[in-house]
């Protein structure tokens, strides 16, 4: 209904048009009039005694009707449960207890008829593998020699023995150290002496190994992955060994107790190596936040940060013979040489081009006269 204001009358069936009933029923309020209720005011909890330290809540009190949770009806809880179900169904991770290790004997006897294993340096070759100087001169390879064949699929790391360098360590995505992984085994590294050595995988499991029997002595993990793992080379530091980790830290362990004894956390982004420069006493660390790091060992500050707008991920870093250079894989397909002692600048004269491949991480390396 409405009112008619061109009609100046008292009769009520005449002064409206529409529904005269609804008219008198309301007595000719509008709606705006009619849909107006005197509200009451929503009470709060009581708490505004201000000498009362532990109840005192004062103008954050919660309304009394105040719900805190809004609880889904029986329908949209059962559709919430079968979604839920789903996706821990999908993501569902396997066990973290580590994988059984076990080790397979390739030759016929562990030792030879003076008691001697495979580890012993052989000295009936044309070569003399335990001298300790470099040949006078080094040549570009120029034919291939031998293929070793054992993996199923890609190796992602190769050692060779230290000193001597007569044995192999390889690592492999088959969770293989030529089976002791439950997933694939991203890198190793020998002891000073080559009696043990460390792999990481992707298990989340930093494991060492005796070389010569092929058991598994510790097991180490902080729940995250292992990205790199280097011993101390200094010979009164060879219990402690570092892992750069997925969650941004390089991480020192204790051979010994176990135990983490320091962790190093000012990168960014996953740590892909670790390199000891300066006699061992410092470290050089590079991650996916494009950035260079040394460090103090045992001193969790980085004293030398690199990072340029320009610069890219190096996934593979190496130290020259004379420690002077390290030669780093660029993902823009350059090799990079920085100084390693000192500034740690960057050799503009000396960069490197011509691969193609970046996305990959292709180790380098020097020769023994650097040439």
């Amino acid at each position: 209904y409405a009112l008619d204001p061109s009609l100046d009358v008292q009769d009520t069936a005449t002064k409206y048009i529409g529904s005269v009933d609804e008219a008198e029923k309301n007595q000719g309020l509008t709606v705006f009039e009619s849909g107006q209720k005197k509200l009451e005011k929503r009470r709060k909890i009581k708490g505004s005694d201000a000498s009362n330290i532990d109840g005192f809540l004062g103008p954050w009190a919660k309304y009394v009707d105040e719900k805190d949770v809004a609880k889904p009806s029986e329908e949209e809880q059962k559709e919430l449960d079968e979604i839920t179900a789903k996706r821990q169904k999908r993501g569902k991770q396997e066990d973290e207890k580590p994988a059984d290790e076990k080790t397979i004997l390739h030759v016929k006897e562990m030792y030879d008829y003076q008691g001697r294993s495979y580890l012993h340096v052989p000295q009936d070759v044309d070569v003399n593998l335990r001298s300790t100087e470099a040949p006078e001169k080094c040549y570009l390879p120029k034919k291939q020699i031998h293929v070793w064949s054992g993996h199923t699929k890609g190796v992602s790391a190769v050692r060779l023995f230290p000193h001597s360098g007569h044995l192999l360590l390889s690592c492999s995505m088959d969770c293989k150290i030529k089976v002791s992984h439950s997933k694939a085994v991203r890198d190793i590294c020998y002891n000073n002496s080559g009696t043990q050595f460390l792999s990481a995988a992707y298990d989340r499991y930093l494991k060492l190994w005796d070389s010569e029997t092929g058991q598994c002595i510790s097991r180490f993990t902080n729940r995250k992955v292992p990205y790199c793992v280097k011993f101390n080379p200094d010979e009164d530091k060879q219990s402690l060994f570092v892992a750069g980790m997925s969650d941004k830290k390089i991480v020192q362990w204790d051979i010994r107790t176990g135990e983490i004894v320091q962790e190093y956390d000012r990168h960014l982004g996953a740590v892909n190596t670790i390199t000891f420069v300066d006699e061992n006493r410092r470290f050089v660390s590079t991650s996916d936040d494009k950035s260079l790091r040394v460090w103090e060992w045992d001193i969790p500050v980085d004293f030398k940060y690199i990072a340029e707008p320009s610069m890219h991920s190096m996934p593979a870093v190496t130290l020259s013979p004379n420690g002077k250079w390290l030669a780093c894989q660029s993902m823009d397909n350059q090799i990079l040489i920085f100084g390693a002692q000192n500034r740690f600048r960057l050799n503009k004269k000396k960069i490197f081009k011509g691969h193609m491949v970046a996305g990959y991480a292709c180790q380098v390396d020097f020769s023994p006269d650097m040439r």
